[in-house]
Order: structure tokens, then C-alpha cells, then sequence
């Protein structure tokens, strides 16, 4: 097995000391950041879905986070870019119910080094805070992540507040998450929609005009 597929292994094992090095071996070897980053986001992919079955406990949760933590911190220089100007601004949060934010940091990290402007809400943000950071800070995007099943009523909830607000055609919408697929789309009706990190980014850039996906 490579150190690609080790890594998420030792993030579901829960063990920090080998998941910290293969990490560092995968950086010394020249792997891109962006690919350690979507392994991590494999590995907690799985942690949570162990969550969600009862398999894992909420402390077992919180130790993956760290691990994925520190690994973050250790690639995020690697991210790193100089920027004359802004691509353009992004609110992101993970929604209401939902306090996961694994996917949205990993996403938040590889928007930052294409040279976005990142508001960052947090975590369990209700509909009405998002439509506030629209109206507070002007975003070309907005960006709803998610990683329960149940949390995808709280993103079509929140969705449908921006529209009431009058603000839905000043925004567009990109929804991430685990459990966003067809079904999800064609329910939330966002402008984007992915499981997948680093998609995510180049969907972004598409719906600002950038490159295709």
C-alpha cells in the first residue's frame, strides 16, 4: 500500500503518530499538497460516516479533527501563493445542525491559495447569519457545507432564506458535503454542487468565470 492509501488508514485508525509522518514523507517526497489533502479528506470522509452509523463516538470524531489539524497546518504553507488581487470573495459555513468542518477548512485552505477572499462562518449556522454575511460583506459566492444527512433540509432551508431575502440573484450558490449527490442538487437547486474538495475549487472559478471543470 502506498502512503496515499496509509494515510487514510491511520486517520480511521485513529492513530496520530503514523498519520503525522506519512504526512511528512508525502511532503519531503514532492506529493501535492492538494492530493495529501484529499486523502485526508477520504479518511474523515469514512470517520464520518462511522459517526453517523453509531460505529464512532463524538470523542473518537474530535481526535480525527485533530489529526486532520495538524496535517492541515503542516501543508497549508505548501498552499501558499502571492496574489496582486483578489479572485473574488466567498462566505462559507457549514449549516445549521451540522458541526462538522473538516470538508469546509480543506476547501477554505485551497480557495485561499488560488487567491480568494474567504469569510469564514463557522460551524451550525443558521439560515438567517448567512443572509446576513450576504448583505454585510457583498460575497461572489457562497459556499454551504454539510456533512450529515440530515443537515441537507438546513441547506435547502437556508437556500430558500437567501431567495426570500431578495438576495439569490446577487450570489451564487455551491453546496459541499459527503452526502451531496443528484438527489441533493435537484432538491437544493444550488448553482454548483460536489463531493469533492478540489472540485469544489474549480467549480468555483467556473461560476466566476474562470476555468472549465
Amino acid at each position: 500500500m502506498t502512503s496515499r492509501g496509509k494515510i487514510v488508514d491511520a486517520i480511521v485508525d485513529l492513530d496520530e503518530p503514523t498519520a503525522l509522518g506519512l504526512a511528512d514523507e508525502m511532503i519531503k517526497s514532492g506529493v501535492d499538497p492538494v492530493e495529501i489533502l484529499e486523502r485526508c479528506r477520504e479518511g474523515m470522509s469514512i470517520v464520518g460516516e462511522r459517526f453517523e452509523s453509531g460505529d464512532f463516538f463524538l470523542s473518537e470524531m474530535i481526535m480525527a479533527a485533530e489529526i486532520f489539524n495538524q496535517i492541515m497546518e503542516k501543508i497549508r504553507p505548501q498552499l501558499k501563493r502571492s496574489f496582486i488581487e483578489s479572485k473574488g470573495k466567498i462566505v462559507i459555513g457549514t449549516v445549521e445542525g451540522d458541526v462538522h468542518d473538516i470538508g469546509k477548512n480543506i476547501v477554505i485552505a485551497l480557495l485561499e491559495a488560488e487567491g480568494f477572499d474567504i469569510v469564514d462562518l463557522g460551524v451550525d449556522v443558521p439560515p438567517k447569519r448567512f443572509v446576513e454575511a450576504i448583505r454585510k460583506h457583498a460575497p461572489d459566492i457562497v459556499g454551504m457545507s454539510s456533512l450529515l444527512t440530515v443537515a441537507i433540509e438546513s441547506t435547502k432551508r437556508t437556500v430558500d432564506a437567501i431567495a426570500e431575502a431578495g438576495l439569490r440573484d446577487k450570489v451564487r450558490v455551491i453546496i459541499g458535503g459527503g452526502r451531496v449527490d443528484e438527489y441533493t442538487t435537484e432538491y437544493v437547486k444550488p448553482d454548483a454542487s460536489t463531493d469533492n474538495a478540489a472540485q469544489g475549487v474549480r467549480l468555483c472559478k467556473k461560476l466566476l468565470g474562470g476555468v472549465e471543470v
